[in-house]
């Protein structure tokens, strides 16, 4: 269900950020590495993701209703995404966190934040200037937080755990070539291109 639940995101993402508003917004904040309209940008085309699957979002800017206590973000996570039902207090099916921040130790409290939420979906969005940057990238994260788990935590870990390089190297493919997704292997702990 993970699986599906991951690859219904991505290809839903993948048709929101396609609409003219959103991606001129996402090109033209990457074409001069202004990451806060890139952050606004992708915050919008999350929530409507999650909609467009089925699912209620919270993010800056968009108050949920759902639960008892009403808030634009919970836990201090960018987008928490939940499934309507009749429980007053429903757990997150999808926790996303929207880093802006170049730092990787700044993307990595981002992964390590995602990583310690119960849910079938994490996801970590972050932006590479180059796409040369993102090996390094995805070492740094493995040694750093993934490494930190240990073996057991990892392979205890439910649900899918992406991701996502927003990289203006190949900003001319948009959006299939501008945005990189990986998944986490919790067998081996590398993050394996999808």
């Amino acid at each position: 269900m993970t699986e599906d639940l991951a690859g219904r995101f991505r290809e839903a993402f993948f048709s929101v950020v396609q609409a003219d508003e959103l991606a001129t917004e996402l090109k033209q904040a990457a074409s001069v590495a202004d990451l806060s309209s890139w952050t606004q940008a992708l915050t919008h085309a999350t929530v409507k993701t999650c909609d467009v699957i089925g699912l209620k979002a919270s993010a800056k800017g968009h108050k949920l209703e759902l639960l008892p206590i009403h808030r634009s973000e919970y836990l201090a996570l960018d987008v928490m995404a939940f499934a309507e039902g009749e429980k007053r207090w429903s757990f997150p099916v999808a926790v996303m966190e929207l880093e802006n921040s170049a730092r990787e130790d700044q993307i990595a409290y981002s992964l390590w934040k995602v990583l310690s939420v119960r849910a079938d979906l994490r996801i970590v969005f972050c932006y590479r200037r180059n796409e040369e940057e993102i090996p390094a990238l995805l070492r740094h994260l493995k040694e750093e937080v993934i490494a930190a788990m240990g073996l057991i935590g990892r392979v205890k870990l439910e649900g899918a755990n992406l991701l996502v390089v927003g990289s203006r190297s190949e900003s001319g493919t948009f959006p299939y070539g501008y945005f990189g997704w990986w998944e986490l292997d919790t067998n081996t702990g590398k993050f394996e291109r999808m």
